[in-house]
Order: structure tokens, then C-alpha cells, then sequence
């Protein structure tokens, strides 16, 4: 099942190199030679050297392959018009956008509300 929409992105915090591939319809070898070519693709890897891509790398992955395949840019094309992009954003608004995925924003922002709402109860018990 191949997309083109990151709309159409599954819903998981992580993303195999062969399910990115199936995704996106980019073999392997070009998603690993992606990342040499464009900085904003860097997936972890585990233990095992298995790489493990975020969402907005999948997403990103998808942006690049229209640029290269639909809009016919160049990698270095391509990579001038992300770096610009870039650019409008702020450095350190991409970097954020690029550290959590929604879902993970939404954990984080549960984790909070859960330690706030202990810490209302430990100061309350004390007055």
C-alpha cells in the first residue's frame, strides 16, 4: 500500500525501514541514501542497527519524493527548497516540530497535567 498523502501515515511512534518502504514506495536503499543526502531524515536505530523512523520522518520522506519525483527538482534542488522552508520556520521551531510526533506531544502533555495535578494535592493536604 503505497501513499502520498501524510494524512493516510498509521498512527505509530515508529516506523521500520521496510514499512516506510511499503508506505512510500521507496526501496530501502534510497530511503539509506536519503538520509546521507538530506539531514532532516535521521532515524534511530536500535540495538541491532534496525533503523526506526519517527512520523514526520515518514512524512518528510514523502514530501522529498514529490519534490524529486512529481515537482522533477534535483536532490540539491530538492534540499534548497527544504532548507528554505527551514528557514521561514526558525531553526528551532523545525527542530521541535522534527523531535515529537503528535502522539508523543500528547503523552508528554498527559505526563504533565498527571505530575501538576499531584503536585495541587500535595500542597492542598498541607493547608
Amino acid at each position: 500500500m503505497t501513499i502520498s498523502d501524510p494524512g493516510q501515515i498509521p498512527n505509530k511512534l515508529y516506523f521500520k525501514i521496510g514499512e516506510v518502504s511499503e508506505l512510500t514506495g521507496i526501496k530501502p536503499y534510497v530511503l539509506r541514501y536519503w538520509e546521507t543526502e538530506f539531514n532532516i531524515v535521521k532515524p534511530s536505530k536500535t540495538r541491532s542497527n534496525q533503523r526506526l523512523y519517527k512520523r514526520k520522518e515518514v512524512e518528510m520522506i514523502l514530501e522529498i519524493k514529490r519534490l524529486l519525483y512529481d515537482e522533477k527538482f534535483t536532490i540539491a534542488g530538492a534540499k534548497k527548497i527544504l532548507m528554505e522552508r527551514s528557514r521561514v520556520k526558525g531553526a528551532k521551531n523545525q527542530q521541535l516540530a522534527m523531535s515529537f510526533t503528535e502522539q508523543e506531544f500528547q503523552e508528554i502533555l498527559r505526563k504533565i497535567k498527571k505530575d501538576l495535578l499531584e503536585i495541587k494535592n500535595v500542597v492542598e493536604s498541607q493547608l
